[in-house]
């Protein structure tokens, strides 16, 4: 039987879109009544797309997991019982992506439990934790007749994983490694220095599906490169998926000193839909009664074809779906939808201590700057 929160969430969010305007006002109806009214401006929503943002239909469940029979509803709730249940989730979203002929797709969840800092740059522990998520996860695509080839960042990177997952590697079928600079002139040096990594360009050649993974910022330059590279040789029908590599992240570091400038995301990252995406925030907030400090916690969901969901995380650890839509949530609005939730907007609209709370600015540049992208992709 459902808890008394999810019984509360089991309508479905009514999206109200005006498809005969190039830029389409639509309102966001959470489940607690609360309304937004904002302009996706300059995207024209085509027919079928229209059609499936009008649709108000409840979304069909099954008892495990709240997970959907019809994926394109979205989930009801979402408790992964393990990693390998979530790496199972996030291949079917790849999978249904690629059947749609979406070609760069974007996973993101914590490689990590959420208690555990997250990636810093430097982390062997969530390198080599995203390491065996994503050959987990290569298992899975190359057993549905794909040959996947994972991008390590450079040749140092890609030597130790060889070492340190030889046997898994090996036995992996229809599963290679490789890294971003694989194309250049090997290292005179390596072999006096005793590496003994095979050479991986050929594999990078025969693959159809690439996981790029533990990339930085700066890295993202020779992401970009090896992809247009596989492009231009004949590779319109490669598929290149960017694997938890917390774009989020890495876009904030765009544009500042010594780092690749904004035309990364404008050119580059904002080509890239998010198949599957969760992303975990805890937030808190005083109040003037005990216990004068409230903790909640929430998440931003996306599971293909599903809509972006906006999610409360409850006591036992399940995500309850509180708000909905077809167009990414930023991270303003989220915490906005939780805190009306929990129940905590108790500010009159429009007030100084409204102001204080939500603060001047509750959206970030590559959020904000539209009409400079050369693609909606990441948005949608």
């Amino acid at each position: 039987t459902m808890s008394h929160l999810q019984s509360r969430f089991a309508g479905r969010v009514e999206t109200v879109i005006n498809p005969a305007r190039k830029s389409p006002w639509f309102t966001r109806v959470t489940r607690y009544g609360h309304r937004q009214q904002c302009n996706f401006q300059g995207y024209n929503y085509g027919p079928e797309r229209s059609a499936v943002l009008a649709s108000a239909n409840g979304p069909t469940t099954s008892a495990r997991n709240g997970a959907v029979l019809d994926k394109s509803a979205g989930r009801m709730s979402y408790k992964p019982l393990s990693y390998g249940e979530m790496v199972n989730d996030a291949v079917e979203s790849v999978m249904s992506a690629i059947g749609d002929g979406l070609k760069w797709l974007e996973v993101e969840f914590p490689a990590l439990p959420t208690n555990v800092d997250g990636y810093k740059g430097s982390s062997d522990l969530f390198i080599d934790s995203n390491t065996q998520l994503a050959l987990a996860g290569a298992k899975r695509v190359a057993a549905r007749g794909r040959k996947v080839h994972i991008v390590l960042p450079d040749g140092g990177e890609y030597t130790r994983t060889c070492r340190i997952f030889k046997n898994s590697i090996q036995l992996a079928d229809g599963v290679t490694f490789g890294h971003l600079k694989e194309w250049n002139p090997p290292n005179p040096l390596s072999a006096l220095l005793g590496s003994g990594a095979p050479s991986s360009k050929e594999a990078g050649e025969q693959a159809d599906t690439y996981i790029f993974i533990n990339a930085t910022c700066i890295e993202l330059l020779n992401v970009r490169a090896y992809v247009e590279k596989m492009v231009g040789s004949e590779g319109q029908h490669k598929v290149f998926i960017l694997w938890n590599m917390e774009l989020d992240t890495l876009r904030g570091d765009l544009g500042l000193p010594a780092f690749p400038s904004k035309d990364m995301h404008y050119q580059f990252l904002s080509r890239v839909r998010p198949v599957f995406y969760l992303r975990p925030r805890d937030y808190s907030k005083s109040v003037p009664a005990p216990p004068f400090i409230v903790n909640y916690s929430g998440a931003l969901f996306r599971e293909y074809p599903g809509p972006w969901q906006v999610m409360l995380k409850q006591d036992g650890g399940e995500y309850a779906c509180i708000a909905e839509d077809r167009a990414r949530y930023n991270l303003g609005e989220v915490k906005e939808e939780l805190t009306v939730a929990m129940g905590l907007a108790t500010e009159a609209e429009g007030s100084a201590m409204q102001f204080l709370r939500r603060g001047y600015k509750t959206s970030t540049w590559y959020e904000d700057d539209y009409d400079l992208e050369q693609s909606h992709e990441w948005r949608l």
